[in-house]
């Protein structure tokens, strides 16, 4: 898969993307071949960037299939933004809403156990709030099944996610949007969203009241103690929270943003494992890793056999997925390509992630797209 400019776009190549408004309103869905008139739509709406499955229009790879329907991500947002509007002009939340979609998003990842996290590509074109607050109750209820909670604790967890950012309601959206860095009185007000947010939920009148405050309230608070709001530690932080704050660091790194690119699923992974110690409950964090494709299908990699493009990755094996070699390491095309499973290759066989500009330069050197080889399985 590649990030191309929208100017780059042929019809009919296949997008790995979906593109949304905050209503739920479709641009774009993922999987589908591109269009001349999707092409237009989305210079209109200042769409700059789109992912597809190949560089040519001849090879129609399809995404690998998502966590959840995306349908079920497409209704989630609809609501998540009318119980947020709701809540901002009226101050009364919506439960019922809120409960309906987080039995929607559960019966899917129940059903799709076996699926991992290939990418969380659904995108938002006009607001990040509230396809974010989805990805994270889907990642965090992905989480939440793995460590075996029960139905009605993974729907708490579910709405939790969906709410974990609600505070933000507070927060002037010059701030929220703002493309450079953040001033430390702007960083202040930003980082009072979560107790805003456990203000605003822990007088509801459900009975998961108290867990959802903790969870909006502490999933800014940091193992070690050097989170914020409270400086909470290890067991004082709510196992929920824990939860939630992997799925929303995750989300967040792996999303485009006008102040930010997008973060790739292993450098999102060196992150969170090598840069941030003390910051997540260790344990949660290998168990999430195990289920998020480091090396998504179809991700261009250099590595000491040559260049190769990834077929596969299965569950718990997310670092050693299998790849089929198809050049050389002097960018010639190879007569055979070959499967490699890094299961049992050495630990240094990836070199690198190739950027897509680098895929670029591969195809143009090679004139082949590595999607071919995919197509070929």
């Amino acid at each position: 898969m590649i990030i191309l400019p929208i100017k780059k776009l042929r019809p009919g190549m296949i997008t790995a993307q979906s593109i949304y408004n905050k209503k739920g309103g479709s641009y774009l869905t993922r999987g589908m071949p591109v269009t001349e008139q999707n092409i237009k739509r989305l210079k209109k709406i200042g769409v700059t960037h789109l992912t597809v499955t190949s560089m040519t229009p001849a090879f129609s790879v399809v995404p690998p299939e998502d966590i959840i329907q995306e349908k079920t991500r497409v209704k989630a947002i609809h609501n998540v933004y009318d119980v947020y509007q709701r809540l901002e002009s009226t101050g009364e939340l919506s439960p019922d809403s809120l409960a309906v979609t987080s039995e929607e998003i559960l019966v899917d990842i129940l059903s799709h156990k076996k699926n991992l996290v290939q990418l969380t590509d659904l995108r938002m074109h006009d607001d990040y709030t509230f396809a974010h607050s989805v990805n994270v109750a889907v990642l965090a209820a992905m989480l939440g099944a793995q460590v075996h909670l029960t139905k009605p604790e993974l729907l708490t967890l579910i709405t939790g996610g969906l709410l974990h950012d609600v505070g933000k309601i507070v927060v002037p959206s010059e701030i929220l949007s703002k493309p450079g860095a953040l001033s430390d009185e702007e960083f202040g007000i930003i980082r009072m969203h979560p107790e805003e947010g456990r203000k605003k939920l822990h007088n509801l009148n459900m009975p998961s009241a108290s867990v959802l405050a903790a969870i909006v309230g502490q999933h800014h608070e940091h193992m070690d103690g050097r989170g914020y709001p409270n400086q909470l530690t290890g067991d004082k932080i709510h196992r929920f929270a824990r939860i939630v704050a992997i799925a929303d660091v995750y989300d967040a790194l792996t999303t485009r943003r006008s102040y930010k690119l997008a973060y790739k699923p292993h450098i999102a992974y060196k992150i969170m494992t090598d840069c941030s110690p003390g910051q997540f409950d260790e344990s949660l964090l290998a168990l999430f890793f195990d289920n998020i494709a480091i090396y998504p299908v179809g991700t261009i990699l250099k590595t000491t056999k040559g260049y190769a493009i990834v077929k596969e990755c299965e569950f718990g094996h997310t670092l050693t997925p299998i790849i089929r070699v198809f050049g050389d390491s002097n960018m010639r095309v190879l007569p055979e390509p070959f499967d490699v499973d890094l299961r049992e290759s050495p630990p240094n066989t990836i070199s690198s992630v190739l950027e897509d500009m680098e895929i670029m330069s591969l195809l143009f050197r090679m004139q082949v797209d590595p999607a071919k080889f995919l197509q070929e399985q």
